[in-house]
């Protein structure tokens, strides 16, 4: 493992025998991947996932991000079975135990099992998953090609094209699939809260991560000149952690905008706020938000509170997370399920219901979720940016908004996050 502080690679007899320390500028080594026992990390590897989820410390993140980001980038390092690294045992097996019928068929049948277990595992990441189906696929044409061979045996040939279309049709059914799959995380919120607090203990603090958004309800200072004017356009959020993120990245000043959450974050310019973005009749509001029965409530919420926008007119664009974004993408987002997102969905008002497809309800009452904050500040920031920018003229034919409800009461989704 090399040392973050000099670039000396040291083995691990060296840092046993230097109680841990670089043989060199004797720095202190955070992690010894040899004692984890689920996840292994090193030094050079945390370094490099804080500097790329900040892009290069520029960008504040959440921890709950960085937890999503050390997942995926443990799972796309973790070691799983070459495509084609099975083939020669696979080939080896079949042929050694050919004089018999019934231990190839068992033989074939665990190959199968293996490989359709694996491609829906929800610990392998979206590529292992692909994998491992068109591993499948390839065992169904070998078994066909052989089939071949036995044409002269009827009830023989039944048998392994039965076995060997069995695989191809599992295959192509779990790629068809797989971006829709669930996950389970790898690692949890305390191991990587552990990481942290010993990461800076030894390194001193990571500039760049937002501690919990702080409520303070005491109203804040602001000059009367400034609450004159106000805002074309308002960031809405269904999390307080969202807004946060956006406010320190400084998102309002460069896209000349407020931000805002739908718990009233934050709370000591919130009024204030609101009062002056009341006074632009041509104000337009976005939300974002995760995907799950809290976050597409949001719209809904937005146009039926009277401390935000009762029986007011303006524009609601729908950034996202929806599940048709979801649903239409290829990008192998981190979905999750649980109990209670698909009880939260089935009570979702009737009003919210019908702005949704059959396919998005089934989505969400099945329990699929997805957070905001599985995506990179970077991959946020820059959605928003894209979706604020195709909104500028709603009179055109843009194909990347589409307009739900009247037109009285005018809503508009983006139909691709990102």
């Amino acid at each position: 493992m090399k040392c973050i502080n000099c670039g000396t690679d040291n083995k691990l007899k060296d840092r046993t025998a230097n109680q841990g320390r670089c043989i060199k500028c004797n720095h202190l080594f955070a992690f010894e991947p040899t004692s984890m026992s689920n996840v292994q990390i090193t030094d050079p590897f945390f370094a490099k996932a804080i500097a790329d989820i900040s892009a290069n410390n520029t960008l504040f993140f959440t921890p709950k991000q960085l937890l999503y980001f050390l997942d995926n980038r443990l799972r796309k390092n973790s070691k799983s079975i070459s495509r084609f690294g099975w083939l020669i045992p696979f080939l080896i097996i079949n042929l050694v135990t050919s004089l018999t019928i019934f231990i190839p068929l068992i033989v074939n049948l665990a190959f199968i099992n293996f490989f359709y277990v694996s491609s829906k595992s929800t610990k392998l990441n979206l590529v292992s998953r692909k994998q491992n189906a068109r591993n499948l696929q390839i065992i169904g044409v070998i078994i066909l090609s052989i089939g071949i061979l036995a044409l002269k045996s009827f009830p023989l040939f039944v048998i392994i094209v039965i076995l060997g279309m069995l695989p191809i049709y599992l295959g192509t059914l779990q790629i068809g699939r797989i971006e829709l799959l669930t996950q389970d995380f790898l690692i949890s919120e305390s191991q990587v809260k552990d990481w942290l607090d010993r990461w800076q203990q030894i390194n001193g603090s990571i500039l760049k991560i937002l501690p919990s958004p702080k409520q303070e309800n005491t109203p804040a200072a602001i000059n009367p000149d400034v609450t004159a004017y106000s805002f074309d356009r308002l960031v809405v959020c269904d999390s307080a952690s969202i807004a946060q993120l956006l406010i320190a990245n400084n998102f309002h000043f460069e896209n000349n905008c407020a931000i805002l959450s739908i718990t009233g974050y934050p709370q000591s310019i919130f009024d204030t706020t609101m009062q002056m973005l009341r006074r632009n009749p041509d104000l337009k509001a976005y939300a974002i938000h995760d995907c799950n029965p809290r976050g597409i409530a949001l719209v809904h919420n937005l146009r039926t509170n009277a401390n935000w926008f009762l029986n007011s007119e303006i524009a609601i664009i729908d950034i996202g997370l929806t599940p048709r974004q979801i649903i239409a993408t290829k990008r192998g987002m981190f979905i999750q399920t649980s109990p209670e997102s698909a009880q939260a969905a089935k009570q979702l008002p009737e009003e919210i219901r019908q702005s949704l497809s059959a396919e998005e309800l089934a989505w969400l009452e099945s329990g699929k979720f997805v957070e905001l904050e599985s995506f990179t500040p970077q991959r946020i920031i820059k959605v928003l940016q894209k979706g604020i920018a195709g909104s500028q003229n709603l009179e055109s034919d843009d194909s990347s908004l589409l307009l739900v409800g009247d037109t009285g009461n005018d809503m508009y989704v983006v139909q691709s996050f990102g």
